[in-house]
């Protein structure tokens, strides 16, 4: 899952960035508030972690403007204001969840999978389909009950295609949902991913439509 990551302090910042792409999410890291509205209107995220203290602009207004806009994506606020009027104010502007700082990185990531289940519309959004079981949440994967062992950019791509089952998904979507922003791409290296998938759910499981993309078969 793409998460955007909202945080001016490089400290927090960085700290954030590699636990949460420790725990298997795909990261895009803005220090400023006109950073962020630009990647809010030109890319989608599952989940939005936001700080309030921004140059040129105060958090909130960046999450007034997004429910304006209709968006329902999911905000986990993490900001040093602690008072019970802030708390209430950035629930009541659409924030999903509100974590003070300095807050534990465990905590944060695991309120971060709390609010994605609810998005999801359940405690337990696992993905089914022809036999394997994906579990967003826990980052599981197995076939026909066995256990799978997959990196954590295989998982993801597999993700993105279960949440779509049997339609073409792009090159360009599976690379754009396994890696954030300053990480290297190699020219094919969603290519070697999906090599070590079929090796693991077998050759016939996701399928190349020449030209268009890929797309996860039942058999």
């Amino acid at each position: 899952m793409r998460v955007l990551l909202i945080e001016d302090d490089p400290m927090i910042g960085k700290a954030v960035l590699q636990g949460m792409r420790n725990a298997s999410f795909s990261v895009d890291w803005v220090q400023r508030a006109s950073a962020a509205e630009q990647a809010l209107s030109t890319d989608v995220y599952a989940l939005v972690i936001l700080d309030l203290g921004l140059p040129g602009k105060d958090g909130l207004q960046i999450l007034k403007k997004l429910r304006e806009q209709g968006s329902a994506t999911p905000v986990v606020i993490a900001t040093a204001r602690d008072a019970v009027a802030d708390r209430i104010n950035g629930l009541n502007l659409g924030a999903d969840d509100y974590v003070v700082k300095p807050f534990d990185l465990h905590e944060l990531i695991a309120r971060v999978r709390a609010v994605l289940r609810r998005h999801a519309g359940s405690g337990n959004p696992v993905l089914e389909f022809g036999g394997l079981l994906l579990d967003p949440i826990h980052k599981t994967v197995s076939r026909a009950g066995v256990p799978l062992d997959v990196s954590r950019r295989e998982f993801a791509i597999l993700e993105i295609l279960m949440r779509n089952p049997g339609a073409v998904v792009s090159r360009e979507l599976l690379e754009d949902s396994v890696y954030g922003w300053g990480e290297e791409v190699g020219s094919n290296a969603v290519e070697v991913h999906l090599h070590n998938l079929r090796k693991k759910l077998g050759p016939e499981r996701i399928k190349n439509v020449r030209g268009v993309g890929y797309r996860i078969t039942e058999s």
